[in-house]
């Protein structure tokens, strides 16, 4: 079998990923699963310089997932440079650092000093960061913002980019195509639905900072069904995510027309599950015979 995918010039071994903000930049799972088995490991959010997230409570259950209001917390490029690469770089998967911002200029400045590490493979971008000079709307929620930060980073990329959709969008289409046309070399979705959980006994929030993204198999078929969307508006690679617990979800992805996928929240529930997504996915292509993962990218039928 030949689980083997290439995206924007790119080739991995196996389609799986991590999913950024879950899997930090994989020095604690490392313990549970070996990192050489993955296609690559996404990294949690890095921006120019360290921020320290939202207050506490962050993190809460809901039925189906989770709600997390994190904030990207980081400890900025510097650290990341140096503690982090360095870890990664002795395992063969490939590395994809996730970039934050709240300016055009924070996400360049970052963008910049990866370009000098040649281990980087791809820079993930996460334009569901609050512009601050847009009045806080996320880079994502617009297609001509999105259009200007894509064009704007790949003038100074020296990777291949992906950028992160919002599903929190009227039409996750358009979204792809400006992404596309400003550049992009593929996009990865979905990032989190905004979400609220309310404490019925103490009347309060459930997070300090009310709203929280969800994540979780509560949100697989609205990730699917974007995918879908995404797939048939763009020519350019689609990295799907949301919701994935096992092989036969990532399957679903790929059918749909994804080229990858990536493990987010059920990292936190069985943190092997990265691995046994891996081997799922090898027991459905023996089932079926199917010798090149590539036949089942988009090959949903009727």
């Amino acid at each position: 079998m030949n689980t083997q995918i290439t995206i924007g010039g790119v080739t991995f071994k196996n389609p799986v990923m991590t999913a950024s903000g879950t899997f930090g930049s994989g020095m604690e799972y490392s313990e549970f699963v070996d990192l050489n088995k993955l296609g690559a490991v996404v990294t949690k959010g890095v921006a120019n310089v360290p921020w320290p997230g939202n207050p506490t409570p962050r993190v809460a259950e809901v039925y189906g997932g989770m709600l997390n209001a994190i904030g990207l917390q980081n400890p900025g490029i510097d650290v990341f440079m140096e503690r982090d690469i360095p870890f990664l770089k002795q395992f063969d998967t490939r590395i994809i650092v996730n970039v934050c911002g709240k300016t055009v200029e924070d996400y360049v400045a970052v963008v910049e000093r990866l370009g000098e590490e040649p281990a980087v493979s791809m820079l993930e971008i996460n334009v569901s960061c609050p512009n601050v000079k847009e009045g806080a709307i996320a880079f994502g929620q617009k297609a001509d913002a999105l259009y200007g930060i894509t064009q704007e980073i790949k003038r100074h990329a020296r990777q291949p980019v992906i950028m992160k959709l919002s599903p929190n969008v009227t039409d996750i289409a358009e979204m792809a195509r400006a992404a596309e046309a400003a550049g992009a070399d593929a996009v990865s979705l979905i990032n989190t639905i905004t979400g609220m959980k309310i404490d019925i006994h103490r009347r309060r929030f459930a997070l300090a900072n009310k709203t929280g993204g969800l994540s979780g198999p509560a949100i697989k078929p609205v990730a699917v069904r974007m995918v879908y969307q995404a797939a048939q508006a763009v020519r350019i690679p689609v990295i799907g995510m949301g919701g994935i617990a096992d092989g036969e979800d990532a399957i679903e992805f790929l059918l749909a027309g994804a080229s990858a996928v990536s493990v987010g929240a059920m990292n936190f529930v069985d943190p092997c599950t990265t691995a046994e997504v891996v081997k799922g996915i090898e027991r459905y292509m023996e089932q079926y015979h199917v010798e090149n993962l590539s036949d089942l990218i988009g090959a949903v039928e009727g």
